[in-house]
């Protein structure tokens, strides 16, 4: 696979023509391979985590190219102030690209708004449909090396869990002590190493205080900057008093699913992952207002995902490790919403077939591959 090809590239360069482009996404998923391989961008692209390349930013010292690229340029407090000075004042045709490994939409300090300047773009890991994934064994490659390129393609587990421990160190003393204001950042590292285990259930705050000794809000003030710096990401119930739904327990998972204990939690955290790819790819891509979340009721009914468009499901998707009749839990989703379309997969097993109420089931990698 050639990772200067990634999914992305056609929309940034389509996007270019009008606008900035801002590419966000996890440290090391490929952001920087991607905008260098755009025609200009060995002449254009600057990294703020470079100390040349930072005085040539703070002097303006631009290089002599239509296209600009700032490379983590968001850690810089007045790099709104910034960008919006270079947009309003361009020369003829300039382009202008922003990369980071943070929540570019978060992270603005202080400074003028850059609303209707830049189109953000959001990169993910590789996935089943990057990758071309048509088959069980490479399904399992995937499941247990992770979507991010260096380990992926290195193609050692053990590599692997070395490149996830290396990741973790990086974020915490590189991205989190340059973002924010952590002091304990122990506690924070010891958070980390806790979340994987907690996969697939409602994440309980309290419990994890208790576990870290420290209070409600540092805990969840801990999981936001992981969330604002793509390490987890969390997904609200679904549901609607009619069906009795639970309302505030959030679940999580992670970009790096390698980290995840249990081979059929790593699955799920999987396809967590790849229908968030696909939610955020139709989100910036195309402008649609869909959302990913999870179902679960007062009477332990629970499908791992529901994807809404409008607020309205439109697919129902259940994940188990084998081939097993499919789930009452789901069944009853689909029955009060019977326009949504409505999945169970599996990672092991050969069934593919269409229930008389309208649910399909199959392989996990022979669903993913409809997605991105």
């Amino acid at each position: 696979m050639n990772l200067a090809r990634r999914y992305l590239l056609p929309k940034v360069q389509e996007d270019l023509e009008r606008k900035m482009v801002f590419v966000a996404g996890p440290r090391q998923v490929g952001k920087t391979t991607l905008a260098r391989s755009l025609p200009g961008a060995d002449v254009g692209y600057l990294s703020w985590d470079v100390p040349e390349h930072r005085e040539r930013i703070l002097r303006r010292e631009l290089p002599d190219s239509d296209l600009w690229i700032f490379d983590e340029i968001h850690k810089y407090r007045s790099w709104r102030d910034y960008l919006k000075g270079l947009y309003d004042h361009p020369r003829r045709d300039q382009r202008i690209l922003v990369t980071g490994s943070a929540r570019l939409d978060y992270y603005r300090f202080s400074g003028d708004s850059l609303q209707g300047r830049y189109h953000l773009l959001r990169l993910h890991p590789l996935s089943v449909a990057e990758l071309g994934i048509d088959s069980v064994g490479d399904l399992m490659d995937l499941l247990t090396l992770g979507g991010f390129p260096e380990p992926f393609f290195a193609g050692s587990e053990v590599e692997a869990r070395r490149w996830s421990r290396e990741y973790r160190s990086l974020l915490v003393q590189e991205e989190i002590t340059s973002l924010e204001r952590v002091q304990d950042l122990g506690n924070l590292e010891l958070l980390m190493l806790r979340l994987p285990a907690l996969v697939g259930s409602p994440l309980s705050v309290n419990a994890l205080r208790e576990d870290l000794q420290v209070s409600h809000k540092t805990v969840s003030g801990w999981i936001e900057i992981l969330e604002r710096l793509y390490a987890v990401f969390r997904l609200s119930p679904f549901g609607t008093p009619a069906i009795r739904a639970i309302k505030k327990a959030q679940k999580h998972y992670h970009y790096d699913w390698s980290l995840v204990p249990g081979e059929p939690t790593r699955l799920e955290n999987l396809v967590a992952s790849h229908l968030l790819k696909w939610v955020h790819f139709e989100q910036d891509a195309a402008g649609r207002e869909l959302d990913l979340l999870y179902f679960r009721d007062t009477d332990g009914r629970e499908v791992d995902f529901v994807v809404t468009e409008d607020l309205h499901p439109k697919l129902l998707v259940e994940v188990k490790w084998r081939e097993t009749k499919v789930d009452k839990a789901l069944r009853y989703l689909k029955k009060r919403f019977p326009e949504a379309e409505a999945w169970q997969i599996h990672a092991h097993g050969d069934g593919s077939f269409r229930t008389p109420d309208g649910i399909r089931c199959g392989p996990v990698h022979s669903f993913l591959q409809r997605l991105i």
